[in-house]
């Protein structure tokens, strides 16, 4: 005041300024809170503009968005396991229960084409009624003896037509793991008794075949004592009779020892003593 008089402040004014002040911060801080948003690690970003979802999705890290108009879902990228029992039928009509393991994830760059078609719950709405529905289609194609003994291409097969429903919809297949196939009682009875009536059938095949080598084994025998005697027999002739008669004089002119056998009666010594 120029006149010594002293103005006094309002105590509503230094009030309702200080209240704004605060205010102000306040809205400050909020838009600085709401401008950016954090990726974690193994997500994606789908931003939503006014409720509609927008082509760029933000990948890992610190993004600025716009405070109150766009709105960031995280959805995870990394590897997921969906593991079921479906019940399904072979191709001869045997009720089959399968128990299955898949692996999976989502498209890093397209989560946000997704979210659009499907949103946050694809698990129930896409994963599991595709798992189910490859499964039902492949095991339609084999009997239930060929589902064991061709695990490995109903796999394949199970893992490509999953693959394809998959990829509709931005997500990948890692890998599938069949655990087990498991089948009615009688069909377990029944698959039982063929493989007893099997081993029987393969014990009487190698009986009988023993049986046959061991025939075929005398039989051979045989001949070959057979062509050995008629090989003798070739062999004997009058001239080789003769011979051996000869033979058996000479070897026992060389045996005797010069005296005269002694003969008491009958018979008269072989050599005949002439008297001069």
């Amino acid at each position: 005041m120029a006149d010594g008089n002293v103005v006094k402040m309002s105590p509503f004014k230094v009030g309702g300024g200080l209240i704004a002040a605060i205010l102000v911060v306040l809205v400050a801080v909020v838009l600085g809170t709401q401008s950016f948003t954090i990726i974690s690690a193994g997500h994606s970003g789908v931003v939503l503009q006014l409720g509609a979802v927008q082509p760029k999705v933000l990948q890992e890290g610190l993004h600025f968005k716009i405070p109150f108009i766009q709105t960031v879902i995280p959805m995870e990228v990394r590897v997921q396991k969906s593991e079921m029992s479906q019940t399904s039928a072979s191709r001869d009509l045997q009720t089959v229960s399968t128990t299955i393991a898949v692996n999976h994830h989502l498209d890093a760059e397209h989560v946000n084409k997704l979210y659009q078609q499907v949103g946050l719950e694809y698990a129930s709405r896409i994963v599991d009624p595709a798992i189910a529905e490859a499964l039902k289609a492949v095991t339609a194609q084999y009997t239930a003896e060929e589902l064991i003994s061709k695990r490995s291409e109903v796999s394949t097969k199970v893992k490509e037509a999953l693959r394809v429903k998959l990829s509709t919809y931005n997500i990948i297949l890692d890998e599938i793991n069949i655990r087990e196939f498991t089948f009615s009682d009688e069909f377990n009875r029944a698959i039982e008794s063929k493989q007893v009536a099997e081993q029987q059938a393969l014990k009487s095949k190698l009986d009988l075949e023993r049986i046959k080598i061991e025939k075929e084994q005398e039989i051979t025998k045989a001949q070959a004592q057979a062509e050995a005697l008629r090989l003798q027999k070739q062999e004997v002739t009058p001239e080789l009779i003769q011979l051996r008669q000869i033979e058996a004089q000479l070897e026992a002119i060389r045996k005797w020892d010069g005296k005269l056998p002694n003969v008491t009666g009958g018979a008269t010594p072989f050599i005949q003593v002439e008297n001069k």
